[in-house]
């Protein structure tokens, strides 16, 4: 070995081994085998459906929480996309007639236990009249969100079955809707838009 003569004397060097491979041998099949071999019924089976509970009732909670708030991945697909989104914010955001639907006809239920014939009769028209109201209200609601919609996104790309779709969430009671209404009354779609 040759000195060097500035520092002094150098240290015997360690023979470097080679750093091939992967520093163990590989494992033989019937030992990845046993590695991943689990039972396929669990030893504690009551611990087992209880944790399998616990944790579907946790994705249930989930679903519905993100139902409500109208995430759009726990939607069912009959409410989901942008233009189905649109039509919820607009329905939501103005007053619908069929809202009331609903408290009516428990009022024409209590309405026709009074023995009164003429009570009942003017009772029964008055709801009738009603519900017709409530349905031309839905009608105008879908020709004006046809209208908007085709302005929005394009005449000829408008799904289809939307003004039924528009027509129901309008005859339900607002805090019955799902998903939940995420727009205040007067909120308009295009106006938030607009504002944005």
């Amino acid at each position: 070995m040759a000195k060097n003569t500035t520092r002094g004397t150098a240290a015997p060097e360690a023979p470097i081994a080679p750093t091939n491979g992967k520093g163990r041998s590989t494992p033989s099949r019937r030992e990845r085998e046993a590695a991943n071999r689990r039972p396929l019924v669990p030893s504690d089976r009551k611990e087992a459906a209880r944790l399998q509970r616990s944790r579907n009732a946790e994705a249930r909670e989930r679903a519905r929480i993100g139902l409500a708030n109208g995430e759009e991945r726990y939607l069912p697909i009959r409410d989901r996309g942008p233009q189905r989104k649109y039509v919820r914010d607009y329905v939501d955001a103005r007053f619908s007639v069929g809202e009331v639907v609903i408290p009516l006809l428990v009022v024409a239920v209590v309405i026709t236990l009074v023995p009164n014939a003429a009570v009942q009769l003017a009772g029964m028209l008055g709801l009738y009249l009603f519900v017709l109201i409530a349905v031309l209200d839905a009608v105008i609601l879908g020709f004006t969100l046809r209208r908007k919609l085709g302005q929005r996104f394009g005449a000829d790309r408008v799904e289809r079955g939307l003004r039924w779709y528009a027509a129901m969430r309008a005859l339900q009671m607002r805090p019955l809707r799902l998903p939940k209404p995420q727009v205040k009354r007067g909120q308009f779609p295009d106006k938030q838009a607009s504002a944005v």
